[in-house]
């Protein structure tokens, strides 16, 4: 049997598991939100052209109003300044779009703390128990903050200081970029960085780092407790939007039992 034959009869049988990362696209999907004087992205919005009546009488279709960034989406290079010269969206090679992918548990810990901040330290105990990162794939940060993502307000839990969120350091995001092989990384929250980004240095290290290094951000991810720590493999299927920054994706991933 062919490689691919086995793929799919792996699938079909329900030896390999196929778990839906993305969070449904509504209108009330959680945005986000940047203070003044910075432009923002508008919700995803279902705009109706015909429905079986006389606007179409056999069909029923939508427009659809959305920004590159909403929802479950994928961050190309070109998405920041510093990977201003890299890639955009519709020139990530499709077989970046698979590849291995490893979680990172840190729920309990932000449980207590919405402000946490992964550091390189966590990286290596991580490293310690399952081995080195993968190779050209993905760490995906479970945080537990997908249980979230049905409240605008509690998703992006800001106060008069701002947003309160978990992430990782500066020093945690230039590791990532520089020291490792790495294709990306994968969050549950409304962007890469942490909520006090702004406050760190540079500010949006993991933008900053990551899409600098020509690396990839997939973001508001949910289902990575039904993940292994290691083994799964992430198909990312953004839209190839000419010029694009980014763009909402279906995130998939197969787990093998």
């Amino acid at each position: 049997m062919s490689v691919l034959s086995e793929l799919v009869a792996g699938i079909g049988d329900g030896r390999i598991e196929v778990v839906d990362l993305t969070a449904p696209l509504r209108e009330s999907t959680p945005i986000l939100r940047l203070p003044e004087p910075f432009a923002n992205t508008i919700p995803f919005r279902l705009e109706e052209i015909s429905r079986y009546d006389d606007r179409g009488p056999a069909w029923y279709w939508n427009d659809i109003h959305t920004g590159e960034h909403a929802g479950t989406h994928f961050d190309a290079p070109v998405h920041w300044v510093t990977g201003r010269d890299g890639e955009d969206i519709s020139q990530v090679a499709p077989r970046r779009l698979i590849g291995p992918a490893v979680v990172l548990d840190v729920a309990d810990r932000v449980a207590g703390d919405p402000d946490f901040l992964l550091e390189v330290e966590h990286i290596r105990e991580w490293e310690a128990a399952h081995g080195p990162l993968p190779r050209d794939g993905w760490l995906l940060y479970r945080t537990g903050w997908d249980a979230r993502s049905g409240d605008q307000e509690a998703f992006l839990n800001a106060d008069e200081s701002g947003s309160h969120t978990p992430g990782m350091s500066a020093e945690c995001a230039r590791f990532l970029a520089e020291e490792t092989e790495l294709r990306g990384v994968g969050v549950e929250t409304v962007g890469t960085d942490a909520g006090g980004a702004p406050g760190l240095e540079p500010p949006f290290p993991c933008h900053s780092f990551l899409l600098g290094a020509g690396k990839y951000g997939i973001t508001q991810l949910q289902n990575l407790a039904r993940l292994p720590a290691t083994g799964a493999v992430v198909i990312a299927a953004p839209l190839p939007i000419v010029g694009g920054s980014g763009s909402p994706a279906r995130i998939v991933a197969l787990v093998e039992h």
